[in-house]
Protein backbone atom coordinates (compact mmCIF):
# COMPACT_ATOMS: atom_id res chain seq x y z
CA UNK A 1 0.00 0.00 0.00
CA UNK A 2 0.83 3.54 -0.78
CA UNK A 3 1.25 6.12 1.72
CA UNK A 4 -2.43 7.75 0.40
CA UNK A 5 -3.76 4.25 0.96
CA UNK A 6 -2.64 3.71 4.62
CA UNK A 7 -3.86 7.50 5.02
CA UNK A 8 -7.00 7.06 3.94
CA UNK A 9 -6.91 3.72 6.64
CA UNK A 10 -5.59 5.74 9.23
CA UNK A 11 -8.29 8.87 9.01
CA UNK A 12 -11.40 5.93 8.81
CA UNK A 13 -12.00 7.04 4.88
CA UNK A 14 -10.56 3.62 3.36
CA UNK A 15 -14.17 2.45 2.83
CA UNK A 16 -16.79 5.34 3.42
CA UNK A 17 -16.18 7.43 6.25
CA UNK A 18 -15.29 6.98 9.91
CA UNK A 19 -18.40 6.19 11.52
CA UNK A 20 -18.82 3.41 8.43
CA UNK A 21 -15.52 1.96 9.95
CA UNK A 22 -16.93 2.20 13.70
CA UNK A 23 -20.35 0.42 12.81
CA UNK A 24 -18.86 -2.32 11.03
CA UNK A 25 -16.08 -3.19 13.83
CA UNK A 26 -18.54 -2.45 16.85
CA UNK A 27 -20.26 -5.73 14.97
CA UNK A 28 -17.66 -7.70 14.85
CA UNK A 29 -16.50 -7.35 18.03
CA UNK A 30 -19.89 -8.32 19.37
CA UNK A 31 -22.57 -9.70 17.06
CA UNK A 32 -26.17 -7.88 17.98
CA UNK A 33 -24.31 -4.43 18.93
CA UNK A 34 -26.93 -1.69 18.47
CA UNK A 35 -25.86 0.05 15.81
CA UNK A 36 -28.78 2.41 15.51
CA UNK A 37 -28.23 3.56 18.85
CA UNK A 38 -23.93 4.62 18.09
CA UNK A 39 -25.50 6.16 15.11
CA UNK A 40 -28.04 8.44 17.34
CA UNK A 41 -24.99 9.08 19.47
CA UNK A 42 -22.79 10.17 16.74
CA UNK A 43 -25.68 12.21 15.38
CA UNK A 44 -26.34 14.24 18.36
CA UNK A 45 -22.26 14.78 19.52
CA UNK A 46 -22.30 16.01 15.75
CA UNK A 47 -24.99 18.38 16.54
CA UNK A 48 -23.62 19.55 19.69
CA UNK A 49 -19.68 20.71 18.29
CA UNK A 50 -21.44 21.86 15.29
CA UNK A 51 -23.94 24.42 17.35
CA UNK A 52 -26.94 22.86 15.48
CA UNK A 53 -28.40 21.16 18.85
CA UNK A 54 -30.77 23.68 20.78
CA UNK A 55 -28.54 23.22 24.21
CA UNK A 56 -25.23 24.15 22.83
CA UNK A 57 -23.32 26.67 21.21
CA UNK A 58 -20.60 25.80 18.28
CA UNK A 59 -17.28 24.22 19.31
CA UNK A 60 -14.80 27.40 19.75
CA UNK A 61 -11.85 25.04 20.46
CA UNK A 62 -9.26 25.71 17.52
CA UNK A 63 -7.46 21.45 18.80
CA UNK A 64 -10.32 19.51 21.22
CA UNK A 65 -12.86 19.72 18.24
CA UNK A 66 -15.16 17.18 16.28
CA UNK A 67 -12.25 15.71 14.69
CA UNK A 68 -10.90 14.82 17.46
CA UNK A 69 -13.66 13.20 19.19
CA UNK A 70 -14.22 11.11 16.30
CA UNK A 71 -11.13 9.81 15.81
CA UNK A 72 -10.29 8.97 19.29
CA UNK A 73 -13.78 6.66 18.75
CA UNK A 74 -12.18 5.22 15.93
CA UNK A 75 -8.89 4.59 18.01
CA UNK A 76 -11.10 3.07 20.28
CA UNK A 77 -13.25 0.87 18.34
CA UNK A 78 -9.85 -0.44 16.41
CA UNK A 79 -8.02 -0.97 19.99
CA UNK A 80 -11.14 -3.27 21.28
CA UNK A 81 -11.28 -4.84 17.81
CA UNK A 82 -7.43 -5.44 18.60
CA UNK A 83 -8.34 -7.05 22.05
CA UNK A 84 -11.19 -9.31 20.13
CA UNK A 85 -8.29 -10.58 17.90
CA UNK A 86 -6.29 -11.26 21.00
CA UNK A 87 -9.60 -13.72 22.43
CA UNK A 88 -10.23 -11.32 24.83
CA UNK A 89 -14.11 -11.20 25.27
CA UNK A 90 -15.60 -7.54 25.12
CA UNK A 91 -19.38 -7.37 25.71
CA UNK A 92 -21.52 -5.04 23.53
CA UNK A 93 -22.70 -3.36 26.88
CA UNK A 94 -18.92 -2.89 27.82
CA UNK A 95 -18.45 -1.68 23.79
CA UNK A 96 -21.29 0.77 23.62
CA UNK A 97 -20.00 2.39 26.95
CA UNK A 98 -16.58 2.60 25.93
CA UNK A 99 -17.59 4.16 22.51
CA UNK A 100 -20.35 6.52 24.07
CA UNK A 101 -17.45 8.01 26.91
CA UNK A 102 -15.57 7.81 24.09
CA UNK A 103 -17.45 10.29 21.85
CA UNK A 104 -18.05 12.27 24.93
CA UNK A 105 -14.91 12.34 26.55
CA UNK A 106 -13.74 16.25 25.54
CA UNK A 107 -17.22 17.53 25.57
CA UNK A 108 -16.99 19.42 29.08
CA UNK A 109 -15.36 22.13 26.91
CA UNK A 110 -18.21 22.80 24.85
CA UNK A 111 -20.15 25.72 25.62
CA UNK A 112 -24.32 25.40 26.33
CA UNK A 113 -26.85 27.59 25.44
CA UNK A 114 -26.54 30.70 27.41
CA UNK A 115 -23.30 29.60 29.11
CA UNK A 116 -21.57 32.55 31.09
CA UNK A 117 -18.39 31.31 29.39
CA UNK A 118 -17.17 33.27 26.11
CA UNK A 119 -14.38 30.12 25.30
CA UNK A 120 -14.52 26.62 25.78
CA UNK A 121 -10.80 27.27 27.32
CA UNK A 122 -12.48 28.58 30.48
CA UNK A 123 -13.23 24.95 31.05
CA UNK A 124 -10.24 23.23 30.03
CA UNK A 125 -9.27 22.44 34.16
CA UNK A 126 -11.67 19.85 35.07
CA UNK A 127 -13.27 19.19 31.93
CA UNK A 128 -13.45 15.98 32.74
CA UNK A 129 -16.17 16.43 35.27
CA UNK A 130 -18.24 18.86 32.91
CA UNK A 131 -17.75 15.94 30.42
CA UNK A 132 -19.33 13.52 32.98
CA UNK A 133 -21.93 15.68 33.45
CA UNK A 134 -22.99 16.03 29.76
CA UNK A 135 -23.09 13.02 29.79
CA UNK A 136 -25.08 12.23 32.29
CA UNK A 137 -27.86 14.76 30.89
CA UNK A 138 -27.81 13.48 28.08
CA UNK A 139 -28.04 9.40 29.26
CA UNK A 140 -30.94 10.64 31.59
CA UNK A 141 -32.50 12.21 28.78
CA UNK A 142 -32.24 8.78 26.68
CA UNK A 143 -33.57 6.80 29.59
CA UNK A 144 -30.18 4.52 29.86
CA UNK A 145 -29.26 2.64 32.71
CA UNK A 146 -27.92 4.27 35.36
CA UNK A 147 -24.83 1.95 35.53
CA UNK A 148 -23.78 3.51 32.51
CA UNK A 149 -23.85 6.66 33.46
CA UNK A 150 -21.39 5.63 36.48
CA UNK A 151 -19.41 3.74 34.62
CA UNK A 152 -19.03 5.83 31.76
CA UNK A 153 -18.27 8.47 34.00
CA UNK A 154 -15.23 6.37 35.28
CA UNK A 155 -13.97 5.56 31.68
CA UNK A 156 -13.66 9.22 30.91
CA UNK A 157 -11.56 9.94 34.12
CA UNK A 158 -8.73 7.55 32.46
CA UNK A 159 -8.64 10.09 30.03
CA UNK A 160 -7.28 12.91 32.47
CA UNK A 161 -3.60 12.67 32.09
CA UNK A 162 -2.70 13.60 35.73
CA UNK A 163 -5.27 10.87 37.45
CA UNK A 164 -4.17 7.75 38.58
CA UNK A 165 -6.88 4.82 37.73
CA UNK A 166 -5.48 2.95 40.69
CA UNK A 167 -7.00 4.96 43.15
CA UNK A 168 -10.57 5.01 41.19
CA UNK A 169 -13.31 4.15 43.09
CA UNK A 170 -14.10 0.11 43.10
CA UNK A 171 -15.08 -0.88 39.10
CA UNK A 172 -15.12 -4.13 37.37
CA UNK A 173 -12.39 -5.85 34.92
CA UNK A 174 -14.40 -4.66 31.65
CA UNK A 175 -14.67 -1.31 32.49
CA UNK A 176 -10.85 -1.09 33.59
CA UNK A 177 -10.25 -2.19 29.88
CA UNK A 178 -12.81 -0.47 28.40
CA UNK A 179 -10.93 2.99 30.93
CA UNK A 180 -7.43 1.93 29.37
CA UNK A 181 -9.14 1.74 26.17
CA UNK A 182 -10.11 4.83 25.98
CA UNK A 183 -7.51 6.31 27.88
CA UNK A 184 -4.68 5.01 25.70
CA UNK A 185 -7.19 5.91 22.18
CA UNK A 186 -6.86 9.24 23.57
CA UNK A 187 -3.52 10.04 23.20
CA UNK A 188 -3.02 8.00 20.47
CA UNK A 189 -5.47 9.74 18.69
CA UNK A 190 -3.99 13.31 19.01
CA UNK A 191 0.07 12.35 18.76
CA UNK A 192 -0.69 9.86 15.91
CA UNK A 193 -2.72 12.74 13.49
CA UNK A 194 -1.15 13.14 10.51
CA UNK A 195 -1.61 17.01 11.41
CA UNK A 196 -0.19 16.82 14.74
CA UNK A 197 2.59 18.76 14.53
CA UNK A 198 0.24 21.61 12.49
CA UNK A 199 -1.89 21.26 15.34
CA UNK A 200 0.58 21.51 17.98
CA UNK A 201 0.44 26.02 18.01
CA UNK A 202 -3.02 25.54 18.47
CA UNK A 203 -2.49 23.08 21.62
CA UNK A 204 -0.52 26.12 22.81
CA UNK A 205 -3.15 28.47 22.14
CA UNK A 206 -5.73 26.45 24.34
CA UNK A 207 -3.54 25.79 26.85
CA UNK A 208 -2.57 29.19 27.47
CA UNK A 209 -6.14 30.78 27.68
CA UNK A 210 -6.82 28.19 29.67
CA UNK A 211 -4.51 28.87 32.49
CA UNK A 212 -2.77 25.42 32.27
CA UNK A 213 0.40 26.05 29.73
CA UNK A 214 3.41 25.00 30.80
CA UNK A 215 5.30 26.46 27.90
CA UNK A 216 6.19 30.05 27.36
CA UNK A 217 5.58 29.89 23.56
CA UNK A 218 4.59 27.34 20.74
CA UNK A 219 7.84 26.48 19.80
CA UNK A 220 8.66 26.02 23.68
CA UNK A 221 5.95 23.31 23.77
CA UNK A 222 7.02 21.63 20.48
CA UNK A 223 10.77 21.93 21.79
CA UNK A 224 9.78 19.33 24.79
CA UNK A 225 7.26 17.12 22.72
CA UNK A 226 9.84 14.66 22.17
CA UNK A 227 10.28 14.37 26.26
CA UNK A 228 7.02 14.48 26.92
CA UNK A 229 5.87 11.47 24.58
CA UNK A 230 8.94 9.66 26.01
CA UNK A 231 8.64 10.50 29.79
CA UNK A 232 5.45 10.64 29.85
CA UNK A 233 3.10 9.45 27.44
CA UNK A 234 5.02 6.32 26.87
CA UNK A 235 5.19 5.56 30.47
CA UNK A 236 1.21 5.87 30.58
CA UNK A 237 0.48 3.52 27.76
CA UNK A 238 2.52 0.99 28.97
CA UNK A 239 2.84 0.77 32.53
CA UNK A 240 -0.37 2.88 33.70
CA UNK A 241 -2.68 1.21 30.58
CA UNK A 242 -0.88 -2.09 31.21
CA UNK A 243 -0.07 -1.17 26.90
CA UNK A 244 -3.47 -2.40 25.90
CA UNK A 245 -2.40 0.05 23.13
CA UNK A 246 -0.46 -2.96 21.67
CA UNK A 247 -3.73 -4.52 20.51
CA UNK A 248 -3.37 -2.05 17.54
CA UNK A 249 -0.89 -4.35 15.62
CA UNK A 250 -3.78 -7.35 15.94
CA UNK A 251 -5.90 -4.63 14.43
CA UNK A 252 -4.36 -3.62 11.24
CA UNK A 253 -3.43 -6.82 10.80
CA UNK A 254 -6.74 -8.72 10.59
CA UNK A 255 -8.61 -5.71 9.05
CA UNK A 256 -5.81 -4.77 6.91
CA UNK A 257 -3.46 -7.26 6.79
CA UNK A 258 -0.41 -4.86 7.92
CA UNK A 259 1.69 -6.26 10.47
CA UNK A 260 2.15 -3.22 12.03
CA UNK A 261 0.84 -0.53 14.81
CA UNK A 262 0.15 2.24 12.36
CA UNK A 263 -0.68 4.49 15.34
CA UNK A 264 2.50 4.10 16.85
CA UNK A 265 4.36 4.37 13.15
CA UNK A 266 2.42 8.02 12.92
CA UNK A 267 4.05 9.00 16.61
CA UNK A 268 7.53 7.93 15.66
CA UNK A 269 7.21 9.53 11.85
CA UNK A 270 5.50 12.95 13.68
CA UNK A 271 8.50 13.29 16.92
CA UNK A 272 11.17 12.62 14.62
CA UNK A 273 10.49 15.17 12.15
CA UNK A 274 9.55 17.01 14.53
CA UNK A 275 13.04 17.15 16.39
CA UNK A 276 14.66 17.02 12.85
CA UNK A 277 12.78 20.52 12.36
CA UNK A 278 13.90 22.00 15.71
CA UNK A 279 17.34 21.37 15.28
CA UNK A 280 17.01 23.44 12.24
CA UNK A 281 14.98 26.56 13.15
CA UNK A 282 15.17 29.18 15.69
CA UNK A 283 11.57 30.69 16.01
CA UNK A 284 7.78 29.53 14.95
CA UNK A 285 8.44 31.65 11.36
CA UNK A 286 11.12 29.08 10.79
CA UNK A 287 9.37 25.85 11.68
CA UNK A 288 6.10 27.32 9.54
CA UNK A 289 8.06 26.49 6.58
CA UNK A 290 8.07 22.87 7.29
CA UNK A 291 4.68 22.64 8.07
CA UNK A 292 2.70 22.54 4.94
CA UNK A 293 -0.36 20.37 5.69
CA UNK A 294 -3.53 22.33 6.23
CA UNK A 295 -5.67 20.80 9.26
CA UNK A 296 -9.47 20.60 8.39
CA UNK A 297 -11.70 23.04 9.63
CA UNK A 298 -13.10 20.82 12.49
Amino acid sequence: MNNKDISNIFEGIHQGAPLDEILHLAQIIAPGFDTELLKEVHRDLTAFFTGTHPDFQSNTMPYHNLRHSILVVLASVRLFHGLHCNQVHISAATLFKGLLAAYFHDSGMLLREGDSAKSGTEYIVGHELRSIAHLSRYAEKKNFDSKIIKNCATIINYTNLESDPAIFNYHTHEIQIAGQVVGSADILAQMADRYYLEYLPLLFIEQQAGGISKHHSALNLMEHTSNFYHNIVLKRLITTFSNTSIALKAHFKDRHTIDRNLYIDNIDKNILYLRKIIKKCNSMEDIQQYLKRTPPPI
